[in-house]
């Protein structure tokens, strides 16, 4: 099916049924090749799940080969929620596309996202009829509480995180949107990472990947908590016949995309 926006798409090994989905929104100016870098480690751990990523329907008038969500040229709060609320249809097509493309409910969905793509994340997440599996948000804001607080109707489990050095978007936007959040009642995690400015660094992936891990319920993580027993003496077997093998040496290997003003760049690290 071809979707209404221009999506990288990342699908599960050849044979793995989809029994979730994960959607990646790049922040201004970039696009969904950007921010698909993010599942090179998090489709090894997310099995069952596909990864949609797609582009911004507007083109960004300061990187003409990146897109946006909604247009920042003007300083007006008005104008912005206004132009926010009219991507938020267009995703909401999107998502309704996805969903009937894998036969998939909301339950069966997360919805990231970084910078402005945060902002639709928590928009989105925070006004649709039914929850999310849940949200997770790097590096944004809520665009105005005063919007969501007349449009809220679901609570979604939600992940912030952000840098505390960043120079774009503000930390304290963090503290502000958990605030604003608490006082709705809505089960809200948030991360505050030292030295970071407005990107995404392997603590961040890290973080987001495990908090999504948790809140999707994927078909493998249900055999486990059956047969635990016997995965955990498998597990212990193998761990056995591999200390028998090996008889000395360490090969370590760092493969984490690192997300930075909306760019990525992957670093790759091996002895």
């Amino acid at each position: 099916m071809t979707f209404c926006l221009n999506t990288t798409i990342v699908k599960p090994e050849e044979g793995e049924e989809i029994k979730n989905a994960v959607i990646l929104l790049h922040g201004y100016g970039g696009d969904g090749k950007d921010i698909s870098m993010l599942t090179l480690n998090w489709k090894r751990f997310l099995k069952n799940t596909v990864f949609l990523c797609p582009d911004g329907h507007e083109t960004c008038p300061i990187n003409p080969v990146g897109f946006q969500w909604f247009d920042l040229s003007k300083d007006d709060e008005n104008y912005v929620l206004n132009e926010a609320h009219k991507a938020e249809n267009i995703i909401n097509k999107f998502i309704e596309e996805i969903k009937d493309t894998y036969n998939l409910k909301n339950s069966q969905i997360c919805i990231s996202g970084f910078s402005q793509g945060c902002m639709m994340s928590l928009n989105i997440g925070l006004t649709c009829e039914e929850s999310f599996s849940c949200v997770v948000g790097f590096s944004g804001k809520i665009i105005s509480k005063d919007d969501i607080s007349l449009r809220l109707k679901s609570k979604p489990k939600i992940m912030l995180i952000h840098g505390n050095l960043d120079e774009v978007v503000s930390p304290n936007y963090l503290l502000d949107a958990k605030d604003f959040l608490i006082r709705n009642k809505l089960n809200i995690q948030t991360l505050m990472i030292e030295n970071c400015g407005h990107h995404i660094p392997i603590e961040a992936s890290s973080a987001a990947l495990n908090f999504i891990k948790k809140n999707l319920k994927t078909p493998l993580l249900k055999f486990s908590l059956k047969y635990r027993f016997f995965s955990l003496s498998g597990f212990v077997v193998a761990l056995m016949l591999t200390i028998s093998s090996v008889q000395g040496g360490i090969i370590g290997l760092d493969f984490f995309p690192t997300i930075a003003s909306d760019i990525v760049t992957i670093d790759l690290k091996m002895p």
